[in-house]
């Protein structure tokens, strides 16, 4: 089990499997909206428990996404295809070690300029 939140602690998440691998998101709206860019892990519907939903805020960042925040305190939380049976957390949210790790670098054509990779990974165009 993984527990976590938001930076004031309105939103909490539990989740009741072990974490697979985390993607690192290098698209403009990742970029946006976190600062940097977005590391998100991938997780079935079924596998996550929400308290404190009311203060979630949810932005439609295209067609197939929507983006989930806390409106008290602006915590990016989830990344959210709304048609797909998963959802992703931000790896941010997660209060101890999580035991998993990065496993690529995805919309690399949009990385920022002022930082390098090198960590060995995979790194996508899209």
């Amino acid at each position: 089990m993984h527990d976590g939140s938001c930076l004031c602690g309105a939103v909490q998440v539990a989740v009741t499997v072990e974490l697979p691998p985390a993607i690192a998101c290098h698209c403009t709206a990742c970029r946006k909206q976190s600062g940097h860019h977005g590391a998100f892990v991938e997780l079935p519907r079924s596998a996550l428990s929400v308290s404190g939903e009311e203060h979630v805020r949810w932005h439609r960042s295209s067609e197939k996404v929507r983006r989930g925040f806390c409106a008290a305190c602006g915590s990016t939380l989830f990344w959210d295809p709304v048609h797909n049976d998963w959802t992703a957390v931000a790896m941010g949210v997660f209060d101890d070690a999580t035991g998993t790790s990065l496993s690529m670098h995805i919309f690399m054509a949009e990385k920022g300029d002022y930082y390098a990779i090198k960590d060995g990974l995979p790194q996508n165009e899209r």
